[in-house]
């Protein structure tokens, strides 16, 4: 049986974990693996937060130039589905009672100045610019990641897909979970005698029918739903009508928003919390959404299915923002949910605002979305070595010593932040395995050359509610012009290099 609790294992073990991951690591860098393997060292050994990816080649770990990271990047190859499997074998948290509890969540990599990068959809994001909800393009990625028991920081990835152009998001994180948990069945992750797995979702999620894909695995979906949503319950016993007619397939209205149409819960949970006061979960048991033969379930074959769960209200006194604090509406994939499921699941819940400061740290300090790379599978290999560097930092955890500045607090042991890890892991790398060759003797390179063709802007796309890609294509106006074009479009005269003076003062 895995612990479940990372951070107290020995650190002899934890070494030995590390060292071998890094092997694996390496050995899933197919093309150009040894510049791979030292851009990743050169993110968890640089000073300060990764700000651009060639500066990375000024970290001593890096010891090749810009153009071997660059072509690394743009032209190296990583086994994708063997760094998975490493992943899988990762040593994960558990709950108290020794469930996994998996977190799935979109993560946009926004690039609104790349007109001529392919693949990029509109993404929804808060609080950039002038703090409302925009729409912005760039790539979105989805996030797969085990969530810990209590309050921390951290998490560990598993999966990462880039959601492509018109893509079914429901559909895609549903492949994404299976292929999940069956990696961890395959790891000995999980065992039949085990409790089933928890699948979280945030709001956005069509939660009933990414339950109803999943069906078959050893997985609960619990996940947030919107306010004004409207439930059935289920079909009364029949009772015979003399005038005849179909019996009635579902039964009454549970309007989240009409406190009359409730009825009497099946339980009941009353909390004394720290942070948020007294915390009063209700549930509903047996009640289902009302399919229609439109958007996702338009060409479904067959009968449309009744997919019957709980319903979960978690009410609290106050928030530790300050905030108004509305209730949160959740629906679970079981029924006959007991007072302790109730507040298993509505505490589960809140450890999914965890993978939050897992996107956090990947943006701002290890630059995930730094880099302004034009071609998506290139993000792709970037986003890989990043997570790759994430998981190193989770092994290290009871390795690194806690180098705080004056201004920060003391850590109890296990309880480094990220952050504060990454700010030791230059000490431990000396004794880490460096699986990667060094490079040769340092020559004359090749100078810089023209681009010998302008890449032309590409058109965004978007899904709608029926998830169909919507084309929107780009102004002529802001269109880029390549440098050496002239304003006729044709190339600008090549003066000779005995033509070619430098002059001083104002033109």
């Amino acid at each position: 049986m895995v612990t479940s609790l990372p951070y107290r294992r020995g650190r002899v073990e934890a070494f030995s974990e590390l060292s071998d991951f890094r092997g694996e690591f390496h050995a899933c860098l197919i093309r150009r693996g040894d510049a791979l393997f030292e851009l990743a060292d050169a993110v968890l050994c640089a000073d300060g937060p990764v700000k651009t990816l060639v500066g990375l080649s000024l970290a001593p770990e890096h010891r090749r130039g810009h153009g071997a990271l660059y072509d690394a990047v743009n032209h190296g190859r990583i086994d994708a589905d063997r760094l998975r499997d490493a992943l899988a074998r990762l040593p994960l948290p558990r709950a108290a009672d020794g469930r996994i509890v998996l977190a799935v969540d979109v993560s946009p990599w926004l690039r609104p100045d790349a007109d001529t990068g392919p693949d990029r959809t509109f993404c929804h994001t808060f609080g950039r610019g002038e703090g409302r909800h925009q729409m912005v393009p760039g790539w979105p990625y989805s996030i797969v990641a085990a969530l810990e028991p209590g309050r921390s920081s951290w998490t560990v990835v598993l999966d990462a897909l880039r959601l492509g152009p018109g893509e079914d998001v429901a559909a895609s994180t549903a492949v994404q979970v299976r292929a999940v948990v069956e990696r961890l069945v395959a790891a000995g992750q999980y065992e039949p005698q085990d409790p089933d797995i928890l699948v979280v979702l945030d709001a956005g999620y069509d939660v009933p029918r990414v339950a109803f894909l999943l069906a078959g695995l050893p997985v609960e979906v619990l996940g947030r739903m919107r306010s004004d949503r409207v439930m059935r319950r289920a079909t009364p016993l029949r009772v015979h009508d003399p005038q005849g007619g179909r019996p009635p397939k579902h039964g009454g209205e549970f309007v989240f928003g009409q406190p009359e149409t409730w009825g009497e819960p099946q339980a009941t949970t009353t909390t004394e919390t720290t942070r948020y006061g007294t915390a009063v979960a209700t549930a509903w048991d047996r009640l289902h959404p009302r399919l229609t033969r439109r958007s996702a379930w338009e060409g479904f074959d067959g009968e449309l299915p009744m997919i019957s769960g709980t319903v979960v209200r978690l009410r609290v006194d106050h928030l530790p923002s300050g905030g108004d604090p509305k209730p949160v509406w959740s629906w679970w994939s079981k029924t006959d949910a007991t007072e302790a499921d109730i507040d298993h699941c509505w505490q589960s819940f809140l450890r999914r605002f965890d993978i939050e400061h897992t996107f956090r740290l990947l943006k701002q300090t290890l630059g995930w979305t730094k880099p302004r790379l034009r071609d998506p599978g290139a993000a792709d290999r970037w986003t890989w070595i990043v997570i790759a560097a994430y998981a190193q930092l989770f092994l290290a955890r009871p390795l690194a010593a806690d180098l705080r500045r004056p201004l920060e607090k003391p850590a109890a042991p296990g309880r480094l932040t990220p952050a504060r890890v990454r700010r030791g892991f230059r000490n431990l790398h000396p004794t880490c395995s460096v699986p990667s060759v060094r490079p040769n003797l340092p020559g004359r390179g090749r100078e810089g050359q023209r681009a010998r063709r302008t890449a032309r802007a590409l058109p965004v796309s978007m899904w709608d509610a029926s998830s169909k890609p919507v084309r929107r294509t780009p102004d002529r106006a802001t269109t880029r012009r390549a440098p050496n074009r002239g304003a006729q479009g044709g190339e600008l005269p090549r003066l000779p290099t005995c033509q070619l003076c430098v002059v001083s003062g104002p033109w």
